[in-house]
């Protein structure tokens, strides 16, 4: 899909792209340009985090950065511009001056440029611009604090004071705009309410109208803790009513006592949280479990490790199990499928996408192995090993976690002996694979210590019965028991 256009002064627009499956908004993570930098085709420009992953976007032609649409931390509809670029070699365009100090913030407004892009909802259009917002890294007026791993906090739009006016960021990131005020009016520039998305989400759930919140944060920053002061009770002594305001200098509200922390939902949280709680109202969900002595699967993984045919590969425990796993869905084939219920059919897949759920700091993923069951165990372990490597450094695409069929879920590795998973939408079992613990086990007749687990099957009660989900699980407990079977069931 086409990301750009192109005006008559040759100022070229990149415009959001849909980076996933039917993706309607991403979030800007991070800028990789600033206005005035030169770009070249295919240069990524910024990072944007999608419901599903991080994905990096690169740019589609040669030039000079004149504007960045969007803060770091906006949430961007698909199909918005996000960054304009002109001719190589052409210089970003300075912002006019602001009018003097005698000319009133209502004759500003009426002089401002007219025909605009429009920004995100909520920062408005500036008029001028006569301060250098710091870029990321300057600490002199965002005064933002680091943020937890795949959280980034979004910069500020504008505070204000006095009367309500449409004023914010002007498509320059690192620059803040605000019309020349009288001498009689207060130290805070004209506009809205200087806040972050987030806290502005907040104070709306909240019902606080932020024109009435005093800042706390600096340069009239509005803060989680001051929307959360404008509701708690009032002070038992408060200002004066008719003290005038050039007189009087507002008190700040008091930070909040630590003892709660907010975090939007969003991303890829916000996605999984929808997807599990739409998967365990829609499927019946059922769980069987079954407990083996893996022994002999520890003693074939070590083997592994010592053949050339798996050097510089991954051999570890789930590689095993995965293939148990693909070989019990050969045997049992009715259990890879789907429940269509627009159409009310059931779909049979004759492939098999292997998800492997992982953890990471943006939150649970499920990246997939595209037909795992057609993959020898030395490329199974490869693609296994690039599917852990690729999640751990959040360049997981969201194409890598669409159409999936089956997943396995290793608890095992939190020292969590078993559980009951929610299956992924769009698939109909889930298999869960608890902590490997030596344990006194009855072999050949005599309790001795065995490498023992527990290995429990979720799956879609419309599409799979007690037997069949049974059989399924039986057969990887075999597998894992007696190892050598895969080279004759497979």
């Amino acid at each position: 899909m086409t990301t750009m256009t192109e005006t008559a002064s040759a100022v070229r627009e990149f415009k959001m792209p849909d980076v996933g499956e039917g993706l309607t908004e991403a979030e800007i993570l991070k800028w990789y340009v600033a206005p005035g930098d030169t770009v070249t085709d295919g240069q990524v420009v910024c990072e944007v985090e999608t419901a599903k992953a991080a994905v990096e976007l690169p740019i589609p032609f040669d030039g000079t950065v004149r504007e960045l649409r969007f803060p770091e931390g906006s949430t961007v509809d698909v199909g918005q511009v996000i960054i304009t670029v002109g001719g190589a070699g052409e210089a970003a365009p300075v912002p006019e001056a602001a009018p003097a100090a005698e000319v009133a913030p209502a004759e500003a407004e009426a002089e401002a440029p007219k025909g605009r892009q429009p920004v995100l909802v909520g920062y408005g259009v500036s008029e001028s611009s006569t301060k250098r917002r710091p870029r990321k890294g300057e600490s002199a007026d965002v005064g933002v604090s680091a943020p937890e791993p795949g959280i980034v906090p979004p910069r500020a739009a504008v505070r204000n004071d006095g009367p309500q006016r449409e004023v914010g960021l002007n498509g320059h990131v690192g620059h803040a705009s605000a019309p020349a005020a009288p001498a009689s009016a207060p130290a805070t520039p004209a506009g809205r309410p200087l806040a972050k998305p987030p806290v502005r989400k907040l104070a709306k759930d909240l019902g606080v109208d932020l024109a009435t919140v005093t800042p706390s944060g600096p340069d009239g920053i509005i803060t989680r803790e001051d929307v959360h002061a404008a509701v708690a009770p009032a002070p038992a002594q408060a200002a004066p009513a008719a003290a005038p305001a050039a007189a009087q200098e507002p008190e700040k509200a008091a930070p909040g006592d630590g003892r709660e922390t907010r975090i939007p939902v969003k991303g890829v949280r916000k996605a999984t949280a929808q997807a599990m709680v739409g998967s365990a109202f829609t499927a019946p969900h059922v769980t069987v479990f079954v407990t083996v002595d893996v022994t002999r699967t520890m003693k074939l993984v070590e083997e592994l490790k010592q053949d050339r045919a798996f050097e510089g590969l991954r051999v570890n425990p789930l590689l095993l199990i995965s293939k148990a796993l693909l070989v019990a869905i050969r045997r049992n084939p009715d259990v890879n499928a789907a429940w269509d219920e627009a159409n009310q059919e059931i779909v049979q897949k004759h492939y098999v996408n292997l998800g492997i759920a992982a953890a990471t700091p943006r939150g649970l993923i499920v990246p997939n192995i595209k037909d795992a069951h057609a993959k020898t165990l030395p490329e199974l372990a490869a693609a296994l090993g690039d599917l852990v490597s690729t999640a751990r450094e959040g360049k997981t695409t969201p194409a890598a976690m669409q159409g999936g069929t089956v997943t396995i879920s290793n608890i095992g590795v939190f020292g969590v002996d078993t559980g009951t998973p929610i299956l992924n939408p769009g698939e109909s079992a889930i298999l869960a694979v608890g902590a490997i613990k030596l344990q006194p086990w009855v072999h050949k007749g005599k309790v001795k210590p065995r490498q023992v687990t527990t290995l429990g099957l979720s799956f879609d009660h419309r599409l799979v019965d007690g037997e069949l989900g049974s059989k399924v699980l039986g057969d990887v407990a075999a597998l894992l028991e007696q190892p050598k079977r895969l080279m004759t069931w497979a």
